[in-house]
């Protein structure tokens, strides 16, 4: 072999030897400095049910150094440790040693825990420290996340009166069935959190005993935050909802929220008396009627994927009611207060049924869309005294004394999840309300306040005016 070509040889060598060595990682830091950073301080797990496994939570370590880290051990600490688990960088486990990144690089680590059962009636909060030990250094990253005891049920049928007490959650897995000559009462204070698909099914009578102190929720069973900072509690199609049959009497919801359901709640010559309650996140209809008789006094109805309220026949009275729909995660596909089976508006499968009787009477109809789905309500027994639209209208037989184009100025912020329908200091609502039209169940508000005149479920409250 010619000198050239050794030569030529030579310089390859040279050149691959720099080509390689320029992407293999010069060495580790071993300074003291050199630490790793979190993408978080604390990393919360959120709300999760005793004696289940938590959705995954994960957060990042970077390497900001232009050399590699070696952490010398990642090691969970304190007395609920045990309660976590970890994946880091691929790896299962509770204790790691030696964990290279590599310059400029980054790893995950995925947290789990199954939290044990506590005895308690509320959520309790557990913590941990993750502890990370680089260049003889300690840093940590906090792990917490709380349990909450529930009962359990999968599906069950009420035959003999019942009550509930409030000493745990109730999760129902699949249905309540309420037999014809049974009544279930829930006491002050009972939560009942429904699965994907579950229902609550009247065919006698069902009594919700909610007070200012103690409110009564049925909600979906989803904790914790769909992504970022929106939370399940804004999301509807949870659970299926509640549903009145004709054979169904007797129904009352007093300081009760009903949430998050598909359906929300539905009556087929039922009736129903609600008072100062919450009806609010449901894929379709917060409260669907046909051939029933509703009294709605002081309460909130809102958000709602095609309408707040849906009557067809029947008698309904909505007295100091808040309808509102911001609803976010889809287009609205209805009018908020959707009105079937007038005269001059039959409809076939309601045939020989008695025409729909309504009265809203010192309400608020203000959100997203329209308020009516019918725009002429001449001739019939359809009625709105003294109400505030979003719409520019004007009075009539049929509409008295309403407030035209007026805006509420609730306390929601739409844009930033932030949805209260209680009243600003400036808002015109707050002395509008028509005396006369008040009833005597309106006297205070679900948070226990006076009524003076305000319009819709809320008192306004000087000392309690939020703080910007």
């Amino acid at each position: 072999m010619n000198k050239r070509i050794l030569l030529y040889l030579a310089a390859l060598m040279v050149g691959f030897s720099a080509l390689t060595s320029s992407c293999i990682e010069d060495g580790f830091t071993t300074s003291p400095s050199s630490q790793p950073e979190f993408s978080t301080d604390t990393l919360d797990l959120g709300t999760v049910f005793t004696a289940e496994n938590t959705t995954t939570s994960r957060f990042v370590v970077h390497n900001r150094h232009s050399k590699g880290l070696s952490i010398s051990s990642i090691s969970l600490s304190g007395d609920a440790a045990e309660y976590f688990r970890l994946n880091v960088d691929g790896m299962s486990g509770r204790s790691f040693s030696d964990v290279e990144i590599r310059a400029k690089d980054s790893i995950y680590i995925f947290v789990e825990a199954t939290l044990p059962l506590t005895g308690l009636t509320e959520e309790k909060e557990f913590e941990a420290s993750l502890d990370f030990l680089t260049n003889g250094v300690n840093s940590s990253v906090i792990l917490t996340a709380s349990g909450l005891d529930v009962d359990n049920i999968g599906s069950i049928v009420i035959d003999n009166d019942t009550r509930w007490d409030s000493a745990t959650p109730y999760r129902i897995l699949d249905s309540i069935v309420v037999g014809e000559n049974a009544t279930l009462t829930l006491a002050p204070g009972v939560r009942i959190m429904m699965h994907d698909g579950a229902s609550i099914r009247v065919h006698g009578t069902l009594v919700s005993e909610g007070t200012v102190e103690s409110p009564v929720t049925i909600s979906g069973d989803r904790t914790g935050n769909v992504v970022g900072q929106i939370s399940f509690d804004l999301m509807s199609k949870q659970w299926d909802g509640i549903y009145f049959f004709p054979e169904s009497s007797g129904n009352r919801l007093e300081y009760t929220t009903v949430k998050n359901s598909s359906n929300g709640v539905s009556l087929d010559g039922s009736d129903l008396f609600i008072l100062n309650s919450v009806l609010r996140n449901s894929g379709t209809d917060n409260l669907r009627a046909v051939s029933s008789e509703i009294t709605a006094v002081g309460c909130e109805i809102a958000e709602a994927g095609e309408h707040l309220v849906s009557l067809t026949s029947g008698k309904a009275v909505f007295n100091h009611c808040t309808l509102a729909n911001n609803y976010l995660f889809a287009s609205l596909r209805g009018a908020a207060i959707n009105l079937m089976h007038l005269p001059g508006k039959e409809d076939p499968d309601m045939s020989g049924s008695p025409y729909t009787i309504a009265d809203f009477s010192n309400c608020i109809i203000y959100g997203i869309g329209a308020e009516v789905s019918q725009g002429d309500l001449s001739g019939t027994d359809i009625y709105f005294r003294r109400c505030l639209m979003r719409s520019n209208g004007s009075d009539d037989s049929n509409f008295i004394g309403c407030l035209w184009d007026t805006d509420p100025m609730y306390r929601t912020v739409r844009e930033d999840y932030y949805f209260d329908y209680r009243l600003m200091p400036e808002s015109p609502a707050i002395e509008a309300a028509d005396t006369e039209l008040i009833l005597r169940q309106a006297a205070t508000d679900r948070y226990g306040l006076t009524r003076k005149l305000e319009l819709g479920a809320y008192c306004f409250d000087p000392a309690d005016v939020p703080v910007e």
